[in-house]
């Protein structure tokens, strides 16, 4: 595997906070480039300039770290492209700096750190909704559902994740946990499944809704942008 691939493959780890689905996948690195000498550079490039900042802070910060561990790796410069704050957060990233140093006396990092987890665990609720949903599909009664830990799931995407979201969270992942819990970590009964489900749900349809807008807007902007590069040529 190329220094490339490995970058590419490390980047599939960072995902959109709000969608919960990878940077690569949803088409937001639109370069990566390695020099002789090891050094990075990586473009990402967002649905619109007007994506909120805080989003856009998160995916470049957490592109730059997960690009950092690797090995054999040089010097490494993230940059959005094309974002109307996109200046004040290359900067900072570049200065190794929290969100609040791209934005000093606006906010703080705690703000950011908070926003995070709400959606980390949005994230959790609608994966599990998509495996709970699954499994009762297949016949499964909700006291056999809520009955499962983790160690009886598919291992399948959704499931993957739920654990990673799970340890990102603070909440118990080992193979014997609960394979369903509220939120706050708390496993599901039986009796709260159908409610559960319901709020799980509306808050999965957000996400995949949120995500099929943001492909379509990357889309339309990446062919107007080749369309006046055919112009100019």
């Amino acid at each position: 595997m190329t220094t490339r691939e490995r970058i590419l493959e490390a980047l599939s780890v960072v995902h959109d906070p709000e969608l919960d689905e990878p940077i690569t996948s949803l088409g937001f690195v639109t370069s990566c480039e390695v020099s002789s000498a090891g050094d990075v550079e990586i473009l990402l490039r967002l649905p619109t300039p007007q994506c909120a900042p805080n989003f856009a802070y998160l995916m470049a910060a957490d592109a730059r770290n997960v690009v950092r561990r690797l090995p054999d790796v040089g010097r490494i410069e993230v940059r959005l492209e094309d974002h109307y704050t996109g200046g004040e957060i290359n900067a900072a990233i570049a200065r190794d700096e929290g969100f609040a140093g791209a934005f000093p006396g606006e906010t703080d990092d705690d703000q950011l750190d908070a926003l995070r987890e709400l959606f980390q665990r949005k994230a959790l609720v609608a994966r599990q909704a998509r495996l709970c949903e699954a499994l009762l599909a297949a016949g499964a009664r909700p006291e056999q559902v809520t009955a499962r830990c983790l160690a009886d799931l598919p291992d399948d995407v959704d499931a993957r994740r739920c654990v990673e979201l799970r340890s990102q969270l603070r909440i118990s992942c080992d193979s014997e946990s609960p394979a369903f819990v509220a939120p706050n970590g708390e496993p599901l009964e039986a009796h709260e499944l159908a409610l559960w489900l319901r709020k799980a749900r509306l808050v999965r349809t957000s996400l995949d809704v949120n995500g099929s807008i943001c492909r379509s807007l990357l889309q339309i902007r990446s062919r107007r942008r080749a369309e006046l590069e055919e112009v100019g040529t």
